[in-house]
């Protein structure tokens, strides 16, 4: 077992920092292959490309104008001004969606729409507000355009064999649109993660269920499922599963053999840990990376990982499993689904001045819930939201949290903090 943890005087695995937490896991995934599949454009949205992918063709693959106006050889039109304009003949006009027909020559102009192709002999388009007319085949030029105005060129966009986009990219909307532009209908991304979730514990109960006397309902595994979703996971729930280590161990085995990564979470007492500990260290190599984080909330978690599968044990208490979710889960499922180093991964925040003296013990990474309120200045005030780590109306009621770093005792009230916002 490795638990990454120096040992104090009396023998004890002290607890890991959690950023070295979050190295040890994340370079132990990359040794993992990650898996691609081929998408059809449309259903693409949001996934992460699984290859380096080359332009096919020029874009555009013909000059088009961005201006509706005439088409022009922009040396016709040098010098042109209000009080001294030049005169150039209308000689034909551009359809829209069709080649033009003929060649524009000294003297002369087509007509033009945003869009058009450029016809032969031109150079540039000349706008309408830049024109005067004269008569249905005569216009006045009040104003000289240069060579490659209001028009852009074939491969401007982007040209035949240069980079259009790199592997690890994560495909958004206009990324879409660039690719139907190149005539791209599929493409290869990463599969999907597929994340198994069980809860365990004698005194859990079905959240639909009404529980007994000395029973709860199951909070953790529909918000864990949810924040899966939310990552682009297929989740599967394989239920609650009672303390029995040989249920508890068959469970796990079944969804490690069917998923990318496996959650379980449980009561926080040290049988629990134990049996969590024990189960990791069964199925197979490498087994236990760390357990126990220098963190408030969520300082019991045990994270493994058998065969490639990331297995994390994380806290009964479902503000604790939440916290461990976001600085373990998340950055290890966008690993596995493509992107390279989730760890610099851009989070919204927005900076904010604490409305009190925020205590903490030194040695330890606290997370501190707040909600955000209106403030005299431009910059919201951070309002701490009470609660134990077991209340999760905690998070409902927050909209970011902070931190205070190991070395920190606290926070004095009017510091300014960095708050990450919860979606």
């Amino acid at each position: 077992m490795t638990t990454n943890g120096l040992k104090d005087m009396l023998g004890r695995v002290s607890l890991t920092p959690v950023e070295k937490a979050r190295t040890i896991l994340l370079n132990a995934l990359r040794t993992s292959a990650r898996k691609t599949e081929t998408c059809p454009l449309p259903n693409a949205l949001d996934r992460i490309l699984g290859r380096n992918l080359l332009s096919p063709e020029n874009l555009p693959n013909h000059p088009r104008s961005t201006m509706d106006g005439f088409a022009v050889r922009a040396a016709d039109t040098f010098g042109a001004s209000s009080s001294m304009p030049c005169y150039l003949e209308i000689d034909g006009e551009v359809a829209m969606g069709q080649m033009p027909k003929g060649t524009v020559r000294q003297g002369k102009c087509f007509r033009i729409a945003t869009g058009g192709l450029l016809p032969d002999g031109s150079d540039a388009v000349m706008m309408f507000e830049h024109t005067i007319p004269i008569d249905e085949k005569m216009i006045e030029v009040i104003k000289s355009v240069g060579v490659g105005i209001n028009l852009i060129n074939r491969g401007e966009d982007i040209a035949k064999e240069s980079p259009a986009l790199s592997k690890g990219h994560l495909l958004r909307p206009q990324d879409l649109g660039l690719l139907a532009g190149l005539g791209i209908s599929e493409v290869e991304v990463y599969a999907k993660p597929k994340v198994g979730i069980l809860s365990t514990g004698d005194e859990i109960v079905p959240w639909a269920e009404s529980p007994p006397p000395g029973k709860i309902r199951d909070i953790n595994s529909i918000t864990l499922s949810g924040l899966c979703t939310r990552l682009g996971a297929t989740v599967t729930d394989y239920g609650i599963v009672t303390d029995s280590e040989r249920s508890f161990f068959a469970t796990v085995e079944q969804a490690c053999n069917e998923n990318d990564v496996v959650l379980f979470s449980g009561g926080s007492s040290v049988g629990m840990r134990d049996l969590g500990e024990r189960v990791i260290e069964k199925l197979g190599s490498p087994g236990i990376l760390v357990h126990g984080v220098a963190l408030k909330p969520g300082k019991p978690i045990i994270i493994g990982l058998s065969n490639g599968t990331a297995i994390f044990g994380l806290p009964g208490h479902p503000v604790s499993a939440m916290v461990c979710f976001e600085l373990f889960v998340d950055p290890a499922l966008q690993l596995i689904a493509g992107i390279s180093h989730p760890e610099k991964s851009l989070r919204a925040t927005v900076n904010a001045v604490l409305d009190r003296n925020i205590n903490s013990a030194a040695g330890r990474l606290d997370l501190v819930r707040v909600q955000l309120q209106e403030h005299e200045n431009d910059m919201p005030l951070a309002v701490p939201v009470p609660g134990k780590s077991g209340a999760i109306s905690t998070l409902s009621r927050a909209h970011g949290y902070f931190f205070i770093d190991e070395a920190s005792q606290g926070f004095h009230k009017d510091t300014q903090v960095k708050v990450h916002l919860l979606s």
